[in-house]
């Protein structure tokens, strides 16, 4: 059946008529939304609206992750012919998933970014969708954790990163993707003694109250302590997911602008990520994926299985 459908499946991005079911449209050709999703804005009974976010203008050292995106789409290609593995349930099977494409902004006007993409995630939660996002560098996810947290109240964050991303900074003004949750705890956004970041490798002297499973934790206790202790962290507060790209080590995702050595292996995020079904999951996303480091493709691939792991972990209470 799949090589029959291949025969006739093209630019699925734009001919799909339903929301729902697998592709089998060829890998290496064809528009590339994500998971050969519609491109749509409507969001109509839509449950899970995948966004791309390409703003890079907050990094501390390498650019590149505007280019995240295309990047990501383009190697979710390679799964959307089959379910993910490991899940006992097809999420394009259960879920009515768009690609709802990048968020519009001026790249010449970087004060006004904050505000468009929390609009932007405001419009997609409004509609009853959750959101994914691909990333862009990591501070994105500030803007759109204030969307969430309008609706939800303060989230639990699950954060893996090489990074904490909790160095102090009280100048309202800056956009760093190093101090973006510091601010975010400040505001009241997240609530720090229900978050946990998993995966940390760099000395941050002040976590502010959130619960640290660095790498040489994740290595020593093993996938199911871990995913054991965030949700023993989280209960069933809402959460929100971040996964930047460079928790994984650098021989799995060398594609990043601020590599650590020492960081989790691929096989180790994903058990994590399938273990923590049931988690009470809002939306997420997947950010820091920066293509001109990686000639492989290697760290886009990545980057991709997370934002489908994600999406199934916002579908498990809908199966």
């Amino acid at each position: 059946m799949a090589f029959e459908d291949a025969r006739k499946q093209v630019d699925q991005a734009f001919t799909r008529e339903s929301l729902r079911g697998g592709s089998f449209e060829n890998a290496f050709g064809g528009a590339t939304s994500f998971l050969r999703r519609r491109y749509t804005k409507d969001l109509t009974g839509v449950d899970v609206a995948v966004t791309g976010v390409p703003f890079d203008q907050a990094v501390t050292n390498r650019p590149g992750t505007r280019f995240g995106p295309r990047a990501i789409r383009e190697a979710s290609t390679l799964q959307a012919f089959d379910p993910p593995y490991g899940w006992p349930y097809d999420p394009v099977e259960r879920l009515n998933i768009v690609d709802y494409g990048d968020l519009a902004f001026d790249y010449a006007r970087v004060p006004d970014f904050p505000d468009a993409l929390t609009a932007h995630i405001r419009g997609i939660l409004a509609s009853g969708a959750a959101s994914v996002a691909l990333g862009g560098d990591h501070y994105v996810s500030f803007p759109i954790l204030k969307a969430y947290a309008e609706k939800f109240g303060p989230m639990s964050l699950v954060h893996f990163d090489a990074h904490s991303d909790t160095w102090p900074d009280d100048d309202p003004t800056r956009m760093d993707h190093g101090t973006m949750f510091y601010k975010a705890v400040k505001a009241g956004i997240i609530d720090p003694e229900r978050s946990v970041q998993i995966g940390i490798r760099t000395t941050n002297e002040d976590p502010l109250g959130v619960v640290t499973l660095d790498a040489r934790w994740v290595h020593e206790n093993g996938a199911a302590a871990t995913v054991a202790r965030i949700k023993d962290v989280v209960e069933d507060h809402p959460v929100y997911l971040t996964f930047d790209i460079d928790a994984l080590d650098p021989a799995f995702a060398p594609g990043t602008g601020t590599p650590v050595w020492g960081g989790l292996a691929s096989w180790q995020a994903s058990a994590i990520l399938r273990d923590l079904a049931g988690i009470n999951i809002k939306g997420g996303d997947v950010v820091e994926v920066s293509p001109p480091y990686d000639t492989t493709g290697a760290t886009a691939v990545a980057g991709a299985h997370v934002a489908v792991d994600i999406i199934a972990l916002l579908g498990w209470h809908k199966q």
